[in-house]
């Protein structure tokens, strides 16, 4: 009976990787800083991808798709899937100064979709590896329904085979997996905190920007936007990445263009 339930887990943990499940747990208000005010705002900038050649994940009619939105993804890479509360803006307590911070979900185009560098960067490999280990993976086609228990155990056999070298176990491979799981066929994103920023200004001028929550699960650099009287102006983010879930993909640092 244990070994049975051993190999169900491990067949479970395999199409969650391949394919992803539906994500969970987003948060649908950011944390607002002390002397702002903050709200959140749906959309993203990017359209969601196409799904997957290949997909392993099973449909859930319990979590409902989320609209579409409009707009390609930045320095042609495939837009991360779309999903509502993406952008936050927070804005100055006499209203004259918003910070908007917006996409940062954009991924690989041969990633398809999948958030390979968060994926990575939680397992501590680099990137180029874990791509390698899904490259041994052959997904189920869309209209299968999800793979057999046979397709399953091969498919994380030829991850682990890549990944055990580099100190991964199957119960951080699951881990992982769960985690940033998520169904392209359905248009959503993988579990996300969205950030929030706050503009510094002195004598009505913008001087720089205050990061009030980094938030997590960015696959890329999102998109700052600040408006004050004097006309608007973007800004640059760095994305940090960690193997701590609360860590990766937050935001280390908003400079001023």
């Amino acid at each position: 009976m244990k070994k049975t339930a051993k190999w169900m887990a491990a067949t479970l943990a395999a199409a969650v990787i391949i394919g992803g499940g539906t994500a969970l747990d987003r948060y649908n208000h950011t944390m607002a800083a002390p002397s702002e005010q903050n709200e959140c705002v749906s959309g993203g900038t990017g359209k969601a991808p196409p799904p997957p050649s290949g997909h392993d994940g099973q449909r859930n009619p319990d979590h409902p798709r989320p609209p579409k939105q409009s707009g390609a993804g930045a320095g042609g890479q495939a837009a991360a899937p779309a999903s509502g509360n993406l952008t936050t803006v927070t804005t100055t307590k006499d209203g004259t100064v918003s910070v908007t911070v917006s996409g940062g979900y954009e991924t690989d185009p041969q990633d398809h979709g999948r958030p390979v560098v968060l994926i990575a960067a939680a397992l501590g490999v680099p990137t180029e590896v874990f791509r390698e280990a899904f490259s041994g993976v052959t997904p189920a086609e869309l209209s299968s329904g999800g793979p057999t228990a046979e397709e399953a155990q091969s498919n994380k056999a030829a991850l682990l085979k890549v990944l055990a070298p580099y100190g991964i176990t199957n119960d951080r491979l699951d881990e992982v997996s769960n985690y940033y799981r998520y169904n392209g066929q359905q248009s959503q994103t993988w579990k996300i905190v969205p950030a929030t920023a706050a503009a510094i200004v002195d004598n009505g001028v913008v001087t720089g920007i205050s990061i009030t929550n980094p938030g997590s699960g960015y696959s890329s650099a999102p998109t700052i936007t600040i408006k004050s009287p004097n006309g608007t102006i973007t800004a640059k983010a760095t994305v940090s990445y960690s193997e701590d879930f609360a860590k990766n993909g937050s935001l280390s640092s908003i400079t001023l263009k």
